[in-house]
């Protein structure tokens, strides 16, 4: 599977993901980083693994349709199957989403349909639940609406501020992105009346408990 990652920052997602289609066997390639700004880290990234990548710059552009443009020009040149997102922050319109329907993907560091949007650390520790995570799902013209499909858990834990919480999401993101990557690769993930299921998943066999039973 050919794979663009979109990114605006430090990338480190990105890294993560780059660091898993080295492996022997993995079956996805990242072909392609594409950041919407000129001074994103993970651009960095993307030469220390010898990845191509492109600015598109949408400060330069004059309306969201100019810079989708551009955007959906240099991913075609790429021929691609995949488009995943890793702290790429531009809304993408309906018109671009639906043009690569079923072929972008993002990760959003909260547990689905919880707290889509922004400052979702903060938010979880004033709504007072007790776990947090992240979910990786596909796009659509709904911001962070698509089917899930993966989600990882962690406890909130006491004395938390948005940033520690953030920290334990993000070590969270790191192994769940990837994983979800090589299911759609694999051809594993199937979408059934606007949800994701996983072909050959097993039955965990446990609940996650928060507080732990034995507390």
């Amino acid at each position: 599977m050919r794979v663009a990652v979109l990114i605006s920052g430090r990338g480190s997602n990105l890294r993560s993901l780059l660091e898993a289609a080295e492996a022997p066997g993995y079956p996805a390639k990242i072909v392609l980083v594409v950041a919407n700004r000129p001074d994103a880290g993970g651009l960095e990234h993307a030469a220390a693994f010898g990845v191509a990548s492109r600015v598109v710059d949408h400060r330069t552009f004059d309306d969201r349709a100019g810079f989708e443009a551009a955007l959906d020009a240099a991913l075609a040149e790429a021929d691609l199957d995949l488009i995943c997102l890793a702290g790429f922050m531009r809304v993408l319109s309906a018109a671009f989403v639906k043009r690569w329907e079923n072929r972008i993907i993002n990760i959003h560091p909260s547990l689905l349909p919880l707290f889509p949007g922004l400052d979702t650390h903060a938010r979880a520790l004033d709504a007072g639940v007790k776990l947090h995570g992240c979910t990786v799902h596909f796009v659509n013209e709904a911001v962070d609406g698509g089917a899930i499909i993966g989600q990882a858990a962690v406890p909130v834990q006491a004395g938390d501020d948005p940033q520690r919480l953030a920290a334990r999401v993000l070590q969270a993101e790191h192994r769940l992105y990837p994983h979800c990557l090589r299911l759609l690769a694999e051809g594993r993930v199937h979408l059934l009346e606007g949800r994701s299921q996983i072909e050959g998943a097993s039955d965990p066999g446990a609940a996650l408990f928060s507080p732990d039973l034995s507390a």
